[in-house]
Formats: C-alpha cells, structure tokens, sequence
C-alpha cells in the first residue's frame, strides 16, 4: 500500500518530451518509438494504475484506467485537421480521471498535466456544454452560500486558484447584482494547482496530487451535483 503513494515521473521522461518537442516530425518519432514506449507511456500508465486505489477513497464514481488507448491517458497524436498548427505531436502528458457515466454526461474531472516547462493539476469542467453549464449557474444562484463554501475552504484556497474566461455580461436570465454573479459569467468551472517541474520527479508527487485532489471535495461536490452525477 505504501508503495503506491511514491509513484512519480522521471527526468528521462521530462527529457524524452523536450527532445519530441524539438523534433516534431514522424521520422523522428518513429525511430524513437521505443523510448517513447517505455520512456513516457509505461511511466503514465503506472502513474493512472496506482492512482485507482485512492479515487475508490475519496471519488468513487472516477476512474483511473490504464490502458494504451481508450483509457485515462491522452493521446500523444494530436488533431490536425481543423488546426492552423499541423505539428503531429502533443509534446505533453496529458492525464484525464473522468466520472463514470463521462460518455452519457458532460461531468466534471481530475486532470494531470506534464510538460518540460509546466506541471498543474486540473478539477472541475472545462468549457462545459450549454446545458451543464446551465445547471452550474443555477445552481450557484440558488445556492450562493453552499458554493462559497466549496470555493473557501482554506485547504482549497491555498492550492487552487479558479481560471477560465468568462462573460463580460450576466448571462441571460441571471441577476447582474447578485453576490455570485462573477462567478455565475464563468465560462468554465475549473480550478488549477500550479506546480514546478521538479514537483513531478519527487518521490512523493503520487501523494501529492492524492492530497490536492482530496482538498478539491467540496467544490467536486458541487459540481456533480449541479450535473446529477455522484462524486
């Protein structure tokens, strides 16, 4: 069980992302394809396995699956086609603990992220769909003081900071002078634990993101149930 908590990443890992994102072409990737394999995938996929037995704690309804494709980690092969950058590679680990029911509900999750130049730590939805994003709203204008409970926790506060755009105007349909209403325009209810790079390679990160996650509670709570999923 010890063992578990002292899973972190690896400065051949760091090394293998910085090289990818100096040579970001498929010769390259190709003729270090093994490395990346054992290098940044094993690495990964052994962080989301011993990540399970914590979310079973503390978000049950969350899972950690660490599988090649399909699972909790990102896919390295980024989407072109529809952006101006047509760079092949994501030159980043991207880790994603989404709810259960993630394929039937636009639901909140817990994010990992791993790059040479930034490390952070992700809860809550990014740019949620209109109806989630709805039910956010309203209910932080029927609830205002349950959701500064959920932003003011000093646990909370000391990691975490709320980020994402928002509305220059309250949205249609919301009081302009109620308590909450900057909060109430967010676009996205997302909360960010910046990290150093360092942070990552300690003995200890695997507790470290436990911990952090664990503090977010309250604020998952009131997402989920904003959304009708279970933590």
């Amino acid at each position: 069980m010890a063992g578990r908590r002292y899973t972190h990443f690896e400065k051949k890992t760091i090394s293998f992302l910085k090289e990818l994102g100096a040579n970001n072409n498929r010769e390259w990737f190709k003729a270090n394809k093994a490395r990346y394999e054992e290098d940044v995938l094993d690495v990964a996929l052994h962080f989301i396995q011993t990540m399970q037995d914590p979310l079973a704690e503390f978000a049950p309804h969350f899972t950690a699956v660490p599988t090649r494709i399909g699972g909790s980690l990102m896919r390295v092969y980024r989407d072109t086609r529809f952006s101006n950058n047509k760079l092949p590679y994501k030159t980043n680990i991207g880790i994603q603990f989404r709810h259960e029911r993630a394929k039937d509900v636009h639901s909140p999750g817990y994010y990992v992220h791993i790059a040479p130049d930034e490390v952070f730590l992700g809860v809550g939805m990014w740019r949620p769909d209109a109806d989630p994003l709805k039910q956010i709203r309203d209910r932080i204008a029927a609830r205002p003081e349950e959701w500064q409970r959920a932003i003011s926790t000093p646990a909370f506060k000391r990691q975490f900071s709320l980020g994402g755009e928002s509305l220059q105007r309250p949205p249609r349909g919301f009081d302009k002078d109620h308590p909450c209403i900057d909060d109430i325009k967010r676009k996205s209810f997302i909360a960010v634990r910046s990290m150093a790079v360092e942070d990552s390679l300690a003995t200890q990160f695997q507790r470290s993101v436990e911990t952090s996650f664990k503090q977010a509670k309250p604020y998952m709570e009131f997402l989920c149930a904003a959304v009708g999923v279970k933590l």
